[in-house]
């Protein structure tokens, strides 16, 4: 029987049992779809990543990425985690560099990772493939309200209203008047299936977020509601964050230059995460930016699959 290894990490986290579970599926090749997509659901945790050799001889590897439902064409924390592990990987055999640059080639494109090790913790950031891009959203904002167990009055902040963005996946980024309404959000799965637009084949998720935080030195809280994606809710998303980048820039409206800002998510399921997210604006648009975290092995043994 054929035996594969297998990794555990938790991502946008430096200690472990905390920020987001990643399995990362050392030996893929030979898999089918439909087989890891079996794996991913026997795993459960909000994505599992398969690696294979790369297409590009210069590239590091070839990644795919499921969740416990379906493939995505892109992921924050499984990209990070990924690049962290095969960093490190490479030190298990002598190689090891206190900065390494990881390609990974994903369904959406290659994504260039940059790996660095400082007081035994490991992070690592990645420049997005795509920068965000709006989408037309045309639900009332009682209605978005109503399917996350809301008030009408406690959608938005300030000028932040509902708004549909992409970078590889669709969030609707739903902002909050504060930290209490945020905590009290649940998701109606049914209801938003019925109100959330698909682009592409993926169904756009929900993205809750507020300025007050837990943590005084982050910008945002967040929240991911994911259950199409069999995600109730997510601890940490890097591909949210990415996507988030576009409201950021549409009202917070930062001057041109570089900007940093630390997002903490997964508080209230007791997996507290932080995100880096970094945006350069030029000319009042989005040059280029990087989402960034830490990511810690907890765990590693054989799939006899």
């Amino acid at each position: 029987m054929a035996t594969r290894r297998y990794l555990l990490y938790d991502v946008f986290t430096r200690t472990g049992l905390a920020g987001n579970p990643l399995a990362i599926v050392l030996d893929g090749e030979g898999l089918d779809t439909e087989r890891m997509q079996a794996i991913a659901a026997e795993f459960n945790l909000s994505e599992t990543v398969f690696v294979t050799p790369p297409e590009h001889p210069f590239h590091t590897a070839r990644i795919r990425i499921f969740t416990p439902r379906q493939e995505l064409p892109f992921a924050g924390h499984p990209t990070v985690g990924t690049a962290v592990a095969l960093s490190e990987r490479v030190g298990e055999i002598g190689q090891a560099e206190r900065t390494s640059i990881i390609v990974l080639e994903e369904n959406v494109g290659p994504v260039r990772c940059a790996v660095s090790t400082a007081n035994g913790a490991a992070f690592a950031e990645f420049d997005l493939p795509r920068t965000p891009e709006p989408f037309a959203l045309d639900v009332p904002a009682e209605v978005v309200a109503a399917a996350l167990g809301l008030a009408h009055h406690e959608i938005g902040f300030e000028n932040h209203a509902i708004s549909g963005w992409t970078a590889g996946v669709p969030y609707i980024c739903v902002p909050v008047a504060n930290l209490e309404a945020a905590g009290r959000a649940r998701l109606d799965a049914g209801l938003w299936e019925e109100l959330a637009p698909r682009i592409g084949a993926v169904l756009s998720d929900a993205y809750v977020y507020c300025r007050e935080t837990v943590n005084h030195d982050c910008a945002f809280h967040a929240r991911m509601f994911a259950p199409g994606a069999g995600i109730p809710e997510d601890p940490a998303t890097g591909s949210a964050a990415a996507a988030f980048a576009g409201a950021v820039l549409m009202y917070d409206e930062p001057v041109d230059g570089a900007h940093r800002y630390w997002i903490e998510q997964g508080v209230e399921m007791g997996r507290p995460s932080r995100i880096r997210l970094e945006i350069d604006v030029a000319g009042g648009a989005i040059e280029a930016a990087r989402i960034g975290g830490g990511a810690v092995k907890v765990a590693e043994g054989r799939l006899f699959v």
